[in-house]
């Protein structure tokens, strides 16, 4: 298996609101709900850097798909963003905040010399947005 990742997938509960949180509230660009004419089907899609796509899919319909009881437990797994700065930590939280996000650990310092902080989405998904300056997005770092 060749280290790369193409897709990360999470299993939501309600497509439309969980397309509205990515896309209006965070700002991500997609072509909305695609393949609605296929029982099971339903799923959105968004770019989120070369090679690499976030989807929307519904939890049944992941469960339909691998035969498996649906829900993973929200702590089983992060998301992480990082960003350049201090303050784009705090411009991202208060944004996701916004957008209906729940504020799991507001933005602070952290133990290893960074700035982070941890907000859940609608579907209990937790996502990280952390600067680290020893790696800044971009290879910079």
């Amino acid at each position: 298996m060749e280290p790369r990742i193409t897709l990360i997938t999470l299993g939501v509960d309600d497509l439309e609101r969980a397309l509205a949180f990515y896309r209006d509230g965070l700002g991500l660009a997609t072509e909305g709900i695609v393949g609605q004419e296929f029982e099971h089907g339903a799923v959105a899609f968004f770019d989120l850097q070369a090679g690499l796509k976030l989807a929307l899919w519904p939890r049944s319909s992941i469960a339909h798909d691998t035969g498996l009881a649906p829900g993973v437990p929200p702590a089983a797994f992060t998301l992480g963003h990082n960003v350049a700065s201090r303050a784009e930590v705090d411009a991202v939280m208060t944004q996701a905040e916004a957008a209906g996000a729940r504020i799991v650990k507001p933005a602070g310092a952290t133990f290893w010399g960074g700035h982070a902080g941890y907000f859940q989405d609608p579907d209990g998904h937790i996502w990280e947005v952390a600067w680290n300056p020893q790696w800044l997005p971009g290879g910079d770092g």
